[in-house]
């Protein structure tokens, strides 16, 4: 290993200790208010106007405060954490939090308009999803039963979210809105792999996110980064079974933001149905971009799609393939990724007619397939990309076949 790299490695683990040092340091709160204190707090009993109670009380605080959940099973119908706050915020969760089987609308647990929340401990949100899952097919029909996402985070700056779980959500795991230097630091996610639009982390219209020594096995997107994403870091991040790590789609709506600034390193892909995409909608609704985009030291094992952009994305077949993506896509790096294929199409690269990608780089590929279906292959169209160091398979081998 080069010493460049070397101390590239030693950097890395010295931020995420620090990372460790400074969370845990955030938790020392000045006031704690104990959920105890609001009623006789039982396992098993309903804690959610306890939890409105407490939230109240240490978001009026003129000094730090903590909200402290003891262990064991609660229930919550609904909870909304709203700010502005007076000071900082750490809500502790050290047992399981409960959703309703039967609960439906945008939200179970939302926490917005917040400065320094800390959301740590080593508790669970428990979505109950198990149930929902058949009636969950909006990826189907629009018109469709509207189930709720687990964790929301709107307009939350300078926060962190540390070593929780989330389990077995009905619709998205956690969804990020407006949000400004947020971290997601050892976080767990886990629900069926068949379970439908249960993105791990969704991100939208948000700056500075960092999504770092995760694991997330789930139905849909490990991490999907919708329009407006901007400085995104995913690093150390263990993703499947699932869809792989997203950037869209983008394109199906109007009045959507550009992406870009995003960096996938250092991540490993297991058994998904793809690696690292970026997907944008044919007929796009409008123009758009996407830009700056890196993806690099990424290991794929049993990947079916490892390295995919695709502008021709249309799940169902709900959109015209025929008229070309409006989604500019430029600077892209796939770089050092390896492993082994599901499919023997290990690279696609799949750009628009209309706006052709710019300045996409190919380096150090090696991907292996040994399936009975072909030779290992990749295929291009609308790009021309530039190759440096291994190519296995060597890049755009193959003419792409439309679907």
């Amino acid at each position: 290993m080069s010493t460049i790299k070397s101390s590239f490695l030693v950097a890395t683990i010295l931020m995420l200790l620090l990372l460790d040092f400074t969370v845990d340091a955030q938790s020392s709160a000045d006031v704690v208010f104990p959920l105890k204190r609001y009623g006789n707090i039982v396992p098993g009993t309903d804690i959610t106007k306890a939890l409105a109670n407490a939230w109240k009380d240490a978001c009026t605080s003129n000094r730090s405060s903590a909200i402290v959940i003891p262990g064991g099973i609660y229930k919550v119908k609904e909870g909304i954490f709203k700010g502005p706050c007076n000071s900082p915020i750490d809500f502790q969760l050290g047992g399981t939090l409960q959703a309703p089987k039967s609960l439906q609308g945008d939200n179970w647990i939302t926490f917005e308009h917040i400065d320094r929340l800390t959301l740590s401990g080593e508790g669970v949100f428990d979505g109950q999803g198990k149930a929902a899952s058949k009636k969950n097919d909006c990826h189907k029909h629009i018109n469709c039963a509207q189930l709720p996402i687990s964790l929301r985070f709107n307009f939350i700056t300078n926060s962190i979210v540390k070593r929780i779980t989330s389990l077995d959500s009905k619709n998205f795991h956690i969804n990020v809105l407006g949000c400004n230097n947020l971290t997601f630091h050892n976080v767990n996610i886990t629900a069926p792999e068949n379970s439908p639009n249960t993105d791990g982390i969704h991100i939208g219209r948000s700056n500075r996110i960092a999504i770092t020594m995760s694991k997330i096995a789930t139905g849909d997107d490990c991490i999907s980064l919708g329009d407006g994403s901007k400085q995104i870091n995913i690093t150390n991040v263990t993703c499947g079974p699932g869809h792989g790590i997203s950037i869209g789609s983008l394109g199906r709506y109007t009045n959507e933001e550009p992406v870009e600034g995003v960096i996938v390193n250092n991540c490993t892909i297991i058994n998904t149905t793809n690696g690292v995409r970026i997907k944008t909608w044919p007929a796009s609704a409008a123009s758009g971009t996407a830009t700056n985009m890196q993806f690099l030291d990424i290991i794929m094992v049993n990947v079916s799609n490892p390295i995919l952009i695709d502008q021709e994305y249309c799940p169902w077949n709900q959109c015209n393939r025929k008229i070309p993506s409006k989604i500019k896509i430029s600077k892209v790096s796939f770089k050092n990724i390896r492993g082994s294929c599901a499919t023997p199409v290990a690279i696609k690269l799949i750009c628009s007619r209309h706006l052709p990608c710019d300045e996409v780089k190919v380096g150090d590929i090696d991907l292996t397939y040994n399936g009975i279906n072909g030779p290992i292959t990749s295929q291009c169209t609308n790009v021309r990309p530039i190759i440096s160091g291994k190519q296995n398979p060597k890049i755009c081998s193959s003419p792409y076949v439309v679907p």
